[in-house]
């Protein structure tokens, strides 16, 4: 008879090696490659890039920022996660119920694209619209998969590895949909840097058709098997987890973290052109040194949370952010000169990139991975959606004030964040899975 064979141990994250353990899995690599095809798009349909487009070719401040809402997919994409989160999509179901809506999302991502190549805003912003709708669908329809995939890839302690690592992917993204964008726009027109940008997701793609399906999650939670089911349950569910009072209290938290960055992004890029700065400029400062930066800020908020927890550096994150905004007064103060450039893109790209990998971090311990794609991007949306509408108007604003004054208002709107940080601080666990205590 042979001896019985010995459970085997389970893998430990805790410490600086459990860190350096959760860095080297292969799904950190897979997440790099995913981050990749989440960041690659949404300069170019929802933000910086896009509207430094529309700047060049001699659009008003009002319309950029109008049309910035056409990428509103990205807020909502909590609508239709139910439907990734139950069924696999039926013409690649064999490859499983992530990658089959991973691999569709990523072909339409492209397909958009391509499109957006050969729009010509200044004869009329209607193609252009309708391309953007399309591409942010797409867009959002991938980040939701990703999201879910990375959550239930790997065990909860390796999540801040992941999330650090799928940052990295995402910030590599910026670096092509922005620097790479604007290089070749500068020498070569915009049709060519779409193309360009096209041809990329091609490694995206790639990762998803060799990358493994995650396993199920296990037995525990009784499914509604009808379609209404789908899209009530994940949402019962979150509360009946957190309460009603705390659920409501961690959303509210969730939708402003991040507001004081996002309500800036849509003015980011004519705001450097206005500023005397010509796209070489904004590529290299902005796009190249500046996404570097955040790479070096998300790694930093990855190994920090996995030090230290998510308390302390919950409410560091959301200082810094803030505090950002204030440095691009330098610039305002100092048009043209690149050291004001260089200083105030210091202080915003690493204060984004470690709050980015400690919010993924946080928001990921929150979720029940029965319905991992719609919690996470219900939690996703609500910290994208109010800067995001803002932004809408922020041309308004500026055209009506200055750009000083939006940066020093901007900056002030952390302080409500804080206070509902200062009431969630008793509730947010400290131990190695993260997440709440209701």
């Amino acid at each position: 008879m042979s001896a019985p064979t010995a459970a085997k141990a389970p893998v430990s994250y805790k410490g600086w090696s459990g860190i350096r353990r959760a860095f080297a899995t292969p799904a950190a690599f897979t997440m790099l490659l995913l981050g990749f095809g989440s960041g690659l798009p949404f300069l170019l349909i929802a933000s910086a890039t896009l509207s430094t487009r529309l700047r060049d070719v001699g659009l008003d401040l009002g319309s950029i920022g109008l049309i910035s809402l056409a990428s509103f997919f990205y807020l909502l994409k909590f609508l239709w996660a139910p439907l990734v989160d139950r069924y696999a999509f039926p013409l690649t179901a064999f490859l499983g119920r992530r990658r089959s809506w991973l691999l569709v999302a990523q072909v339409g991502v492209a397909a958009g694209l391509f499109a957006l190549a050969f729009t010509r805003p200044e004869l009329g912003v209607g193609a252009l619209v309708g391309w953007v709708l399309f591409a942010s669908f797409a867009g959002a329809t991938q980040d939701s998969v990703v999201d879910a995939y990375r959550i239930e890839i790997a065990p909860a302690e390796a999540q801040a590895a992941l999330a650090a690592t799928y940052t990295l992917g995402y910030r590599v993204g910026l670096i092509l949909a922005g620097a790479g964008a604007l290089y070749i726009a500068e020498f070569s027109g915009w049709k060519d840097a779409y193309l360009a940008m096209t041809a990329l997701m091609l490694l995206p793609i790639l990762a998803t058709l060799f990358s493994r399906e995650p396993a199920a999650p296990e037995a525990g939670v009784t499914r509604r098997i009808d379609f209404i089911g789908a899209f009530w349950q994940p949402f019962v569910s979150f509360f009946q987890t957190n309460g009603l009072k705390l659920g409501v209290v961690l959303l509210l938290f969730v939708g402003l973290f991040k507001f004081p960055d996002q309500v800036i992004g849509v003015m980011a890029g004519p705001f450097y052109l206005d500023s005397g700065y010509s796209k070489a400029d904004i590529a290299t400062v902005s796009k190249l040194y500046g996404v570097w930066t955040g790479i070096a800020g998300a790694f930093l908020g990855g190994v920090c949370v996995a030090a230290f927890g998510f308390r302390w550096m919950l409410g560091i994150a959301a200082i810094a952010v803030a505090c950002s905004n204030i440095a691009f007064l330098l610039m305002a103060q100092h048009p043209s000169e690149i050291w004001a450039f260089y200083a105030a893109i210091t202080a915003d790209n690493l204060s984004q990139g470690f709050a980015g990998t400690v919010l993924v971090a946080f928001m990921s311990s929150l979720t029940n991975r029965n319905f991992t794609a719609t919690q996470y991007a219900l939690l996703v949306s609500l910290a994208n959606l109010p800067g995001k509408f803002i932004g809408g108007v922020s041309g308004y604003v500026v055209e009506a004030t200055s750009y000083s004054a939006f940066f020093l208002m901007s900056a002030l709107t952390v302080i409500p964040t804080l206070l509902l940080l200062a009431w969630l601080w008793k509730h947010i666990r400290e131990n190695e899975g993260g997440g709440t205590s209701s």
